[in-house]
């Protein structure tokens, strides 16, 4: 199934060293083991194109990145009158070339869906860049009737959060094309680990999506503790195990 896991960031903490031994850097550790991450120190400064490549030469072919747009752009800009600064974050991130995979799209909490900003936002963004979006908007106004289906419309698939801070915002939304989970930690944001209940239940969604085919990712956001590369390897463990066991029964049939 079209299934990537993977962490906020590719550090790794000291007590994952058994599972992620040392060589090479701390991308090309990480990427042995996961096929997937997302790049969030974009939102807060700008990385040369240069940068991006060199990240880009350091995986393998199958490996794939999600990009966090800068919040000059989502906070700052509010998506207005921002075409220079597109510019610059497209010419960035497609140093990445084909291993660009998602671009992240994350809302401060106060921004209220506004379809004529946001409608020109996205016109301008895919007049610059034919890359799938993952929106994370977390203002009730995003949750309302009808706003699922003008998402889909637009090609945008709606993140699926945890904790969600709306009635809705942990169910995946918008285009069906993609699914995008950011898991952030809980109770604790940001810090709290997952347990075996929490990472079934999540592991069981995704298996739900693969069986229609749609590219999933889902995304470990809960690095403060550094509790991400935790789960996203048990994850990434789990369903790889459910995989052996599908491949070894329909062998035996």
């Amino acid at each position: 199934m079209a299934l990537r896991i993977g962490t906020a960031g590719w550090s790794v903490p000291s007590r994952y060293l058994d599972q992620v031994p040392a060589g090479g850097s701390h991308l090309e550790r990480y990427s042995r083991h996961l096929d997937a991450v997302e790049i969030n120190s974009s939102f807060y400064r700008p990385h040369r194109r240069a940068t991006y490549q060199r990240w880009a030469q350091s995986v393998s072919d199958d490996f794939r990145f999600a990009v966090k747009v800068p919040k000059s752009i989502t906070h700052e800009a509010g998506l207005t009158d921002c075409g220079t600064l597109l510019d610059r974050f497209v010419d960035e991130v497609t140093g990445l070339g084909r291993k660009l995979g998602v671009l992240l799209v994350q809302l401060p909490p106060k921004s209220a869906l506004d379809k004529p900003t946001a409608n020109g936002f996205l016109r301008d963004l895919r007049a610059r860049i034919d890359i799938d979006i993952a929106l994370e908007p977390r203002h009730p106004s995003w949750f309302a009737p009808g706003v699922d289906a003008w998402l889909s419309e637009q090609g945008i698939a709606r993140v699926a959060a945890d904790p969600a801070r709306v009635d809705g915002a942990g169910r995946p939304g918008g285009s069906t094309k993609l699914v995008y989970y950011r898991w952030h930690g809980s109770p604790r944001i940001y810090y709290s680990d997952y347990g075996a209940a929490a990472l079934a239940a999540l592991k069981q969604r995704l298996q739900n999506d693969g069986a229609r085919d749609v590219p999933a990712w889902c995304i470990f956001d809960n690095t403060a503790a550094g509790a991400a590369l935790g789960n996203a390897l048990d994850l990434a463990r789990q369903l790889q195990h459910h995989r052996d066991a599908g491949t070894t029964e329909s062998e035996t049939k």
